[in-house]
């Protein structure tokens, strides 16, 4: 028996066969078992975590007590592996085959009684056996889990998974005994534990509103329990069990209350599917890496939404749930980061939501029900309700379609929520207060849960709800408090983040001394500098722990302010002056604030706190004789019994803006001329004026609007009073038109709306252009020219809202004006200050709306919102080539460049040595900073700016970088040997020189350019724009900074793809061989592991090393980079614990824009976390090895790294080591079992002789090696080359025929170069001549089975087209094509059809054998084309790509050649000649041209006398390089090389361009990038 309280038993269905207490798995089970429950034989089922901890004491004891009683029972054990991959048809089978065979002796019978001791998934399964097993057989249930022991155990259903779904195929089988112990909770994981916890709060949210309060008052002292590291030798449960017990037995009881009731779920017991209808479909999705008890928790969260969108459930219920799951740590939606990070950024379709929800068994047919909450306690109905799939559709989505206003006369009363402004000063007063407070219409929102959970954090009140959630009980301390010991996070709560900046300077330490305030990432970008600057200059003690002038901070606690005077700049946000006067009455001594820099922004909600003060007991006085100040007395605030706060004035002018757009009436009850709110103004001062009649009283507000399209326009209104309405504002601006014919409204005094959630002005004019509505963003507000609602053009793509609730409100009211629907994205962040705001569209006005899936039409083309990419700063020394390198990003990119010192120069109309000279440095620097932040604001998107080299000198330009960067700007880094900068430095004299060593100055500055960029590039010499523009290296960094690549995804749409793994000390060493190497690779890794500086000899490379190596490396392949640091226990050389330089080099990685990083997920999640935050666009492979075989694919063991994988890694690795074959194929089970969990592509291999099978048949990025590498990167590693010959003879890689079509082709090269190209890949292709001049002919045997594609020659290029399917974009404009790529589609179930794609290589065999001979590409030099037939075409496509312009035609019929320029855009810029009087400046400009006539005839004499005057031209003009490219294969010298050659020009013959093209159509047909030289060889075999 146990020590302490008895157990206590709970009946249901009329036994008490439940049992709950404490210490009862052992001696009280055996005994309990052995009297109630009798059996020759017990089975007792585990898993096998569960089986080291629990089993072999009770089976001791079970033994000695069937001793003691001269019993005879045998007891059996049989352990399954742990997690939710168990609850299966397999394991099922598998357990029943172990109970039936004869080596028990004698098998299981029908007397035989289970155990099921675990979770759920122990639970359910070993129920479902029993229920099925010998026709049925008794079983107990020992729930080990919190969610076993209050949900899963209880009421007899058993069940496993299976693909359709969960728990699909089961039967209702009560057991025997369900044994609670408690004590089980004492090891369970936190995360496990809190799982449970959800059932919990599900139960008292639909029974017991009593126990729900309960839950929510004894949540800090039961997760400061359950956080405690779980123990078998520690009690963490000792302070809690009695709370715990009754939680637990609550729970159970009602489930018991229920089942009794209802045991086959015929109404009643549907209640206890409280959050499972949607949260089983997110399960579906999310599992395993997402738990039970978390999806449920936020389906509670979407089945309250959605009864509070019917108008069933009221806000503050909604709100309440929230708060007490997020208090419990539990997530409330899928996409909250935990979610996002645990299920590796999972997309959850509403879709996919729908079609899972389809299957619930509570369904009635297709009519889906879900259990409606009416209050916290109490359902709507009792039993799952009907609810439509459109009303389910929009609470799932994450976004809404808001459809035209359809109503032709409405009146209505609408009662926003409770005004944010008010509710936030009013928590903070009332915490700081004497007494206890009942606020009454308190914001429930993102703002206030955050300020409420930080002040409870800081222990300055305790809180309490009433009346469902719509009174708040606040208890204060009289301004006591201690230091949080914890973080206090603030999302993107901007007035918390100001107001307990100074809050939490009145703490005293406690167990810390210091309080850290942090924010999301956009909230880490916000300016807070003048109020830490005030509160320093008082005696606070505030730090910056990351960026100057932002969140975090760390705030020592030093019991309030110095007091005295206060100076504070306070133009900037209200919110500092505010913050400071909150706290004024608790410090040392009394203040006087005088604020500086001009008239403070937003005066009104300065005098609301003022006033609020007042309402608490403080008096402020504000001076009369000097502007701008204040005097706070000393004292303690004095909480009124009741404090009720106005609905929020911002968001009351989104529903009067309604009636205003749509010509209805609407009337706002609590919002009057009376009000605290500047905002409230804005009926009277706004709409009025636009033609709207307004009604105020001291309390109310009533706007009836003017008739639908005949709002007024505004010459200019001055909104500084009322700034978050300017929004509203300019959507009414943007259908206005004035009487006298001026449509434009010019709204000012809105200069802080920059700096708000969003960059709001910036956002507006963007939305709105949307429209067709034309804006003009102002230096402090905007100008909004109005058109005709007729006018006003709905976005195909829909509207985005930038995070912000008021951008997305007023979008909102601007759609209802709209002819056709209007898609608005981000729907929930309306959240942070009306969260039921488009439940109030839909209830109260009667506005449509539908629900629109952004994640199912993700891979649509028509649904993808491509979001412009941030402006690009270029930083770094000067003469690091900063212009240089800013002009070809902008040419690649096509972004507008700026060089800033440039337009500092234009703007102050001096030279920066002037500006320096009469203004000094100081000065300088501030224009600097300025210009710098003003292009920030100003051009914020998709333009390249080039910094001033001493941009980095002053903290707060710094500042504006850091923040720019991490707020996901881009600022690179660019540098070069630092000796050409130095021997440039001495040499410019356009700038002043250095006052000091310009080394010192580089040592300065170096760390300030890293810190504030988050990409470097690294040029080791000085490089001019023309050849800094070729650089392929420069190139692809720029893609990767930007996200213009896409090679995770093509190297996905390849059947077979693998990367190399460079074994190599140095990448210098690999550069003779690596073109050989990466043949059939679609990535090289670089083991930085294996790196050896032979100057240094150290274990670890340096940073500067490393960063060669990678920059020599990008140098010489096109083929993205893994960047690899392989640790020991993983297999590689990097030592285990150098966790610091393991960061500092994934850092470089990243920095250096590599586009793959393995990270090792066995590194702390701290370290793994700040990886994944700072990766841009690089993709992550989250990896794991086994190099000592420790773990199995059979037994769920991988499962845990799998799931830890899938949290961070864009692409999953996992590498076992194989022991025997078959574990090869258990490899295979996990595969497809992880392919059909996930999406995110995954690489799954074993090491070893025995694992090369596996290699084998990983058909995604297997790792390969080469026989000319040192050694291979792991045992078992292949060449690509012997897998394909593998593939091959397997047969998973089918021969294919190619043909070249055409006549004559009886002498072409073509079979000899693929052939030979087939053979040294491994294929088993076959290419061969199919001589004929019938289009008919050609597509017969390109239909045929078994043909791969083929190559198009004379005279079919221009007739083949009509045979093809699909011509690419190259081959339209050239008008040819000469190679045909034959692909298969899935026509249905059964059969595939084919589809032929043509393409035209000849043009990309042209670039590359120009590129190749080293022909000048830069501005300003132009190229000929000889000859006018289908090659010259290609030959002009070729050189227009590569830059070249003018480009000159020549021929022997002018009037063909006319023709063919009027054929080509304009931009080709094509001037045929008839004579060489045409062509101006061709002597100097021409560096190419490409011959296309024939050569087995004489050249036409015409054209041979213009080729002879041109080579005679160019023979006389300065001496440079040029590349006569001659088409003709025959001779191999011809007539146009003779000429050429005398003429000074580089000639290329026609067999280089044969191969040059053969080697695109190779890489066209097969996916494989083959050796350039082999291709040669084999065209020019003996003649070369």
């Amino acid at each position: 028996m146990t020590g302490g309280d008895p157990p206590t038993g709970v009946p249901i269905l009329g036994a008490e066969t439940i049992v709950v207490g404490y210490s009862i798995w052992g001696p009280f089970v055996i005994q309990d078992l052995l009297q109630h429950v009798p059996s020759s034989t017990y089975v007792l089922i585990t898993d096998t975590n569960l089986s080291n901890w629990y089993c072999s004491a009770f089976a001791a004891e079970f033994k000695e007590q069937i001793s003691a009683r001269g019993t005879e029972a045998r007891l059996l054990q049989y352990d399954i592996p742990p997690g939710e991959t168990s609850k299966s048809r397999a394991t099922k089978a598998m357990i029943e085959d172990w109970m039936l065979s004869e080596e028990r002796d004698p098998p299981c019978d029908t007397k035989t009684v289970m155990i099921a001791l675990g979770g759920g998934v122990v639970g359910d399964m070993i129920g479902f056996v029993a229920a099925t097993f010998k026709r049925g057989i008794r079983y107990v249930q020992v729930p080990t889990s919190l969610l076993a022991m209050v949900d899963s155990s209880i009421g007899g259903k058993t069940a496993i998974d299976t693909a359709a779904g969960k728990n699909l195929i089961g039967a209702f089988w009560q057991p025997q005994r369900i044994y609670i112990d408690l004590q089980f909770l004492n090891t369970l994981p936190a995360r496990e534990f809190i799982n449970g916890l959800a059932e919990v709060i599900k139960t008292a949210a639909i029974w017991d509103e009593k126990e729900f309060a309960a839950l929510e008052a004894s949540a800090e002292t039961l997760m400061t329990a359950i956080q405690t590291p779980p123990s078998t030798s520690n009690d963490r449960l000792s302070g809690v069990k009695e709370t715990l017990k009754r939680i637990v037995l609550g729970s159970v009881r009602v489930k018991a209350h229920v089942v009794s009731a209802d045991e086959r779920e015929g109404g009643l017991r549907n209640l206890l599917n409280f959050g499972h209808s949607i949260g089983h479909a997110y399960e579906g999705i999310l599992t395993p890496q997402i738990l039970h008890g978390e999806c449920v928790a936020i389906g509670m969260v979407m089945e309250a939404c959605l009864a509070r969108h019917l108008g069933v459930l009221k806000e503050p219920a909604v709100s309440r749930l929230v708060k007490c799951l997020k208090v419990y740590e539990l997530p409330v939606s899928h996409q909250d980061l935990v979610v996002q990070e645990r299920s590796g950024g999972k997309k959850c379709s509403t879709k996919e939501l729908m079609s899972i929800m389809g299957v619930d068994k509570k369904n009635d047919g297709r009519k889906k029900r879900i259990v409606l909450l009416s209050k916290i306690g109490q359902t709507f109905e009792k039993k799952a309700s009907v609810v439509a799939d459109q009303q389910i559709r929009i609470v799932l989505s994450s976004a809404i379609e808001v459809h035209p206003f359809a109503s032709k006369s409405l009146e209505v009363v609408c009662t926003p929520p409770g005004s944010k402004s008010i509710s936030n000063r009013a928590l903070v007063l009332a915490a700081l207060g004497q007494g206890q407070c009942r606020i009454k219409n308190l914001l429930h929102s993102d703002d206030t849960e955050v300020m409420l959970r930080a002040l409870t954090d800081l222990q300055c009140a305790t809180f309490s709800w009433e009346e469902e959630g719509e009174v708040l009980i606040v208890d204060g301390k009289q301004g006591y408090m201690r230091a949080a010991t914890k973080d206090l996070y603030l999302g993107n709560a901007g007035t918390a983040s100001r107001f307990l900046t100074t809050v939490a300077t009145l703490a005293t330490p406690g167990n810390a001394r210091s309080s850290v305030l942090t924010g999301n990432q956009r909230m880490r970008a916000r300016p807070i500098g003048p109020l830490v600057d005030a509160l320093r200059a008082n005696g606070a003690s505030v730090h910056y722990m990351e960026s100057e002038g932002s969140l975090p901070l760390r705030i020592e606690a030093s019991n309030g302010l110095e007091g005295g005077e206060i100076n504070l700049a306070a133009t900037i946000s209200s919110q500092y002056v505010s913050s400071i006067l909150m706290c004024a009455p608790y410090a040392k001594k009394p203040v006087t604030l005088r604020l500086h820099g001009g008239k403070p922004i937003s005066q009104p909600y300065i005098d609301m706190t003022t006033a609020m003060m007042a309402a608490f007991g403080i008096e402020v006085i504000k001076s009369s004789e000097e502007a701008h100040t204040y005097h706070i007395p000393q004292g303690q605030y004095q909480n009124p019994s009741e404090y009720h706060v106005e609905s929020d004035a911002s968001s009351a002018t989104y529903p009067l803006a309604v009636a205003a757009i749509t010509g209805t009436t609407c009337t706002v009850p609590n919002i009057g001329s009376e009000s605290l709110q500047g905002d409230s103004r804005f009926a009277v001062d706004v709409l009025r004026p636009m033609g709207c009649t307004v009604k105020q009283s001291k309390t109310s507000t009533t706007v009836t609007g003017p008739r639908k399209g005949k709002l007024f326009s505004l010459p200019e209104v001055d909104m500084e009073s009322m700034t978050d309405a300017f929004l509203t504002a300019s959507i009414l601006a943007a259908v206005a038109q004035g009487p006298d014919n001026n449509k434009t409204t010019r709204i000012v005094g809105i200069a802080n709306q920059r700096v708000k959630e969003c960059n709001r002005i910036s956002a507006m004019r963007t939305e709105l252009a949307k429209f067709n509505v034309t804006c003009r963003e102002l230096d402090d507000g905007i100008e909004v020219d109005g058109t005709s609602i007729e006018d006003l053009s709905p976005p195909a793509d829909g509207v985005v809202c930038y995070d912000d609730h008021r951008v997305a409100m007023s979008l909102a009211v601007l759609a209802l004006a709209a002819p056709n629907p209007v898609m608005i994205r981000e729907k929930e962040c309306v959240g942070k200050t009306w969260p039921g705001w488009w439940d109030t569209l839909a209830q109260t006005f009667g506005v449509r709306l539908e629900g629109v899936d952004l994640e199912a039409e993700q891979n649509k083309e028509s649904k993808i919102l491509r979001k412009a990419c941030q402006s690009l700063f270029i930083i770094g020394m000067r003469g690091a080539g900063k212009t240089s390198v800013g002009g070809c990003a902008a040419d690649m990119l096509g972004w507008p460049f700026v060089d800033l010192d440039t337009q500092l120069e234009h703007e102050t109309q001096s030279s920066i040595p002037e500006l320096i000279k009469f203004g000094g440095w100081d000065e300088f620097r501030t224009l600097e900073t300025s210009l710098l932040r003003t292009s920030m604001l100003k051009k914020p998107v998709e333009h390249v700016f080039a910094c001033g080299g001493g941009i980095v000198e002053t903290p707060e330009a710094r500042s504006l970088l850091i923040q720019y960067q991490k707020s996901g700007g881009l600022v690179l880094f660019a540098h070069r040997d630092t000796e050409d900068i130095m021997t440039f430095l001495q040499q410019d004299k356009t700038r002043p020189a250095y006052v000091e060593d310009m080394r010192d100055v580089w040592l300065r500055r170096e760390p300030w350019y890293r810190e504030c960029s988050n990409y470097e590039y690294f040029s080791p010499r000085l490089q001019t724009v023309p050849l800094l523009g070729t650089s392929k290296d420069f190139r692809r960094l720029l893609e990767s900074m930007t996200g213009q690549t896409e090679q995770l995804a093509q190297i996905q749409s390849k059947a077979h793809s693998y990367f190399i793994s460079l074994t190599v000390p140095d990448v210098y060493e690999a550069l003779g061989y690596l073109d050989e190497i990466v043949v059939g690779s679609d990535a090289v890794e670089l083991r930085v592991d294996l790196l050896k500086n032979s100057k240094t000899g150290d274990e670890i490379p340096d940073l500067q090393f490393v960063g060669r190596q990678l920059q020599l490396l990008r140098q010489h392949t096109d083929l993205p980079i893994i960047f690899t640091v392989r640790t020991k226990s993983q297999g590689g050389k990097f030592p285990d614990d150098a966790h610091h330089e393991s960061m500092a080099l994934a850092r470089l990685a990243l920095r250096m824009g590599v586009e793959f990083l393995d990270v090792e997920t066995w590194y702390p999640e701290k370290f793994i976390r700040a990886i994944a935050k700072s990766k841009g666009h690089t993709k992550i492979i989250a990896s794991h090895h086994d190099p000592r075989g420790t773990l199995s694919w059979s037994n769920g063991s991988w499962v845990p790294y799998y799931n830890r994988a899938l949290q961070h890694g864009d692409v999953v690795k996992l590498v076992g080591t194989a022991k025997r074959q078959q574990d090869n194929a258990s490899l295979l089970d996990f595969k497809s079992w992880a392919n059909s969990a996930h999406e995110t592509p995954i690489i799954v291999i074993n090491m070893g002789i025995d694992g090369q099978l596996s290699r084998i048949q990983n058909s995604f990025m297997t790792p390969v090696s080469h026989p000319a590498l040192p050694f291979k990167a792991a045992p078992g590693q292949l060449s690509a080359a012997e897998i394909t010959q593998a593939l091959s003879l397997h047969g998973v890689i089918k021969p294919q025929s190619f043909y070249l079509f055409g006549k004559p082709i009886s002498a072409s090269r073509s079979p000899a170069m693929h052939n030979a190209l087939f053979k040294a890949t491994g294929l088993p292709h076959h290419y061969g001549l199919y001589e004929t001049e019938s289009v008919a002919d050609v597509e017969t045997v390109l239909t045929a089975p078994g043909c791969g594609g083929g190559s198009v020659t004379i005279p079919l290029k221009l007739n083949v087209r009509q045979i093809i399917d699909e011509i690419s974009e190259d081959a339209k404009i050239i008008g040819a094509v000469n190679t045909v790529v034959v692909t298969s589609y899935p026509k249905n179930s059964n059969s595939a059809g084919l589809r032929l794609i043509g393409k035209n290589t000849d043009w990309q065999g042209m670039r590359l054998v120009i590129d190749n001979a080293g022909a000048q590409r830069e501005s300003g030099k132009s190229a000929l084309i000889i000859g006018s037939g289908g090659t010259a075409r290609a030959g002009i496509y070729a050189l227009h790509q590569m830059g070249y312009s003018p480009l000159y035609l020549m021929g022997r019929s002018p009037e063909k050649l006319q023709r063919v320029a009027e054929s080509f855009p304009k931009s080709y810029q094509l001037r045929p000649l008839s004579s060489m009087l045409d062509a101006t400046d061709i002597d100097s400009s021409l560096v190419v041209a490409i011959g296309t006539i024939p050569a087995d005839k004489p050249i036409h004499a015409g054209l041979e006398s213009m080729l002879r005057k041109l080579f005679q031209i160019t023979a006389q003009a300065s001496p440079q390089k040029r590349v006569l490219v001659e088409m003709a294969y025959k001779p191999s010298t011809t007539a146009l090389m003779h000429m050429a050659t005398k003429g000074g020009w580089n000639t290329i013959a026609g067999l280089e361009v044969l191969a040059a093209q053969g080697f695109f159509q190779f890489q066209a047909w097969t996916g494989i990038t083959p050796l350039y030289r082999d291709v040669r060889a084999a065209v020019f075999g003996s003649e070369r």
